[in-house]
């Protein structure tokens, strides 16, 4: 069988990865011309946190996402499992409490254990949240890695291959009897109409002095930050959320409040040498939950949201699954036959 996959960002290499273990002949096109340079995974988090994200997500990402923990660790060795840290300063306690209402598979930390765990913050929070079986990877690492396994597997990714010549690709794909799985995010919209854009805005910082060796999430009633280290003295800040389909520059406003989160985390951030500022726009849906459907003869893997790294492993088994006609999802919009994830 072939098939082939359009979009090379997380979720279209994980889906021919995953398509490509399984014996299928699997070419990738990417309008891109090098891996990253049109997908909102360049600048993503890369946090696989199951637990963490249940506190505004539903059941299902959390159900998903636990996929990620085995999966990625397989195919990228420089995953890490050190799970994450949840903080939040006195005057924000209660957020704590009511993160920990809403999240599992977590530890209360006092002030001792804390710094024990992190010696960095050691005397800076009284309380934490720990979730020990969550992990962290470098997005961009991970995606070098997913090209190089299915380079292994004989599965090219063909790249500034244009909208109209993937299209017509596509099409004659389908003719001759070729799976098509399309993972082009917003691009996607042509078929996917009520898909939407949600813009993140983050910074790379570099700051040899400090250590940490988790991702680190700092609650804040207003704007909640999470401090993510991508190694050799490199952290990635992020969280901002904003309707909008337009990858602009970052805003003041927002590097004002991820800086100050950053400082607030630890005074060092403020002597920290700023390496990079980006934006990526996701593409999410109206209920901000994930789909794998078929319209026509495609399958289309889309809605990540905010949860790429983490969801694409599972959306790619879904995929697999409905291409090679082995499984199924609970069916919820008749007539394009789109079907959400059970």
């Amino acid at each position: 069988m072939r098939a082939i996959v359009l979009g090379a960002g997380v979720a279209g290499l994980a889906c021919a990865v995953e398509l490509a273990e399984r014996g299928v002949a699997v070419e990738v096109l990417e309008r891109g011309e090098r891996l990253g340079s049109t997908c909102c995974s360049w600048y993503a988090g890369g946090m696989l946190a199951p637990w963490c994200e249940r506190e505004s997500a539903e059941p299902l990402i959390a159900a998903l996402g636990r996929e990620s923990l085995e999966w990625w660790p397989a195919r990228f060795p420089g995953t890490v499992r050190h799970g994450s840290l949840v903080v939040a300063h006195g005057r924000d306690a209660g957020e704590l409490r009511q993160f920990a209402r809403r999240t599992e598979h977590h530890q209360w930390l006092e002030a001792e254990a804390i710094g024990s765990l992190e010696p960095d913050l050691a005397g800076r929070f009284s309380q934490a949240l720990y979730f020990p079986e969550e992990g962290h990877l470098d997005p961009r690492a991970a995606l070098a890695a997913l090209a190089g396994r299915l380079a292994e597997l004989d599965a090219p990714i063909r790249f500034a291959v244009g909208v109209e010549r993937a299209r017509e690709q596509a099409l004659t794909a389908e003719a001759e009897g070729s799976a098509v799985v399309d993972c082009r995010g917003l691009a996607a919209r042509d078929a996917l109409t009520d898909l939407r854009g949600v813009k993140g805005e983050m910074l790379v910082v570099r700051l040899p002095e400090l250590n940490l060796s988790r991702p680190v999430r700092v609650l804040h009633p207003r704007v909640p930050v999470y401090v993510v280290p991508r190694g050799d003295g490199h952290y990635m800040i992020g969280a901002t959320m904003i309707e909008s389909d337009q990858p602009t520059r970052i805003t003041a406003r927002s590097m004002l409040e991820l800086l100050g989160a950053a400082y607030a985390l630890h005074p060092a951030f403020g002597e920290a040498e700023i390496v990079e500022i980006g934006t990526g726009v996701r593409p999410a849906f109206p209920d901000n939950l994930p789909r794998v459907c078929r319209v026509g003869g495609t399958v289309y893997v889309n809605g990540l949201y905010r949860h790429g790294f983490l969801l694409a492993p599972a959306l790619a088994r879904h995929a697999a699954q409905e291409v090679l006609g082995t499984g199924h999802s609970e069916v919820t919009h008749e007539d394009s036959r789109q079907r959400r994830l059970a």
